[in-house]
């Protein structure tokens, strides 16, 4: 595999076989646990090499406009999918909503920190609030949008710290760096360090939908096609549940 590929390849998913055929996906950051036991599992079955790109979903659409060879993107909320899409470099019919997610804060496991209500950020209690960018990572999106349904978002700005994905987020609470930190319910269960003290209401945010599409420029559409109807099957389906996360039926 050229270098110039692997530039853009932050995690390679493990796989068996000799097989020269490969597939290329782009994931969002918080699928990174779910997707890598999926996508190792097809390799298996398929006997070809997968490799996985996690990133923020606006750092994988970049890298995409930019032309990095992807085969399947995976996005952490709609918006990027349709911003590629509407420059034509998503395949519009293999588009397909396939997860869904919740939002919740959570604090250092060892914290004595209650939330009974969302008002209590504004509390001296909490200083330093980490929460992923909120102009362009999903998860921070999702976390302003909910913030400022409830009325709090002008009052704690001061206190956050933006970051550059929802698992840097975490990694924040987990290193005691900020005392809460706004992630998604799947990154919040993988973490040991840390634990959920509130979970906003569905209806703060726009919905959480993971959607998936095979990249138009792919020379490797059938295989990307035959993905993503793995991705609906009742074996990955369990997986996903596994990790936390909500099929789309």
């Amino acid at each position: 595999m050229k270098l110039y590929l692997l530039t853009f390849l932050s995690f390679a998913c493990l796989f068996i076989g000799c097989s020269s055929e490969e597939l290329v996906i782009f994931g969002a950051m918080s699928l990174t646990d779910a997707l890598t036991e999926v996508s190792q599992r097809f390799g298996k079955v398929r006997n070809i090499r997968v490799y996985c790109n996690f990133a923020s979903s606006s750092t994988l659409q970049r890298q995409i406009e930019k032309g990095a060879p992807a085969d399947v993107f995976i996005s952490a909320s709609p918006k990027q999918i349709d911003a590629l899409q509407q420059q034509g470099l998503i395949d519009d019919n293999t588009r397909r909503a396939i997860l869904n997610n919740r939002l919740v804060l959570v604090a250092p496991v060892n914290s004595l920190l209650t939330m009974t209500d969302v008002e209590m950020l504004a509390q001296d209690s909490v200083r330093r609030i980490a929460i992923g960018e909120p102009n362009s990572v999903p998860a921070g999106i999702y976390g302003r949008e909910a913030l400022t349904h409830l009325g709090i978002w002008s009052a704690i700005q001061p206190k956050l710290i933006p970051s550059a994905n929802v698992r840097s987020t975490l990694a924040y609470v987990e290193s005691g760096e900020v005392d809460v930190a706004i992630v998604y319910q799947t990154d919040a269960g993988f973490s040991k360090k840390v634990r959920i003290i509130y979970q906003f209401p569905d209806s703060s945010h726009t919905p959480i939908v993971y959607p998936a599409a095979v990249l138009r420029g792919t020379e490797r559409k059938v295989l990307a096609q035959t993905f993503l109807e793995y991705l609906q099957t009742a074996e990955v389906a369990a997986i996903f549940e596994k990790y936390g996360f909500s099929v789309v039926k």
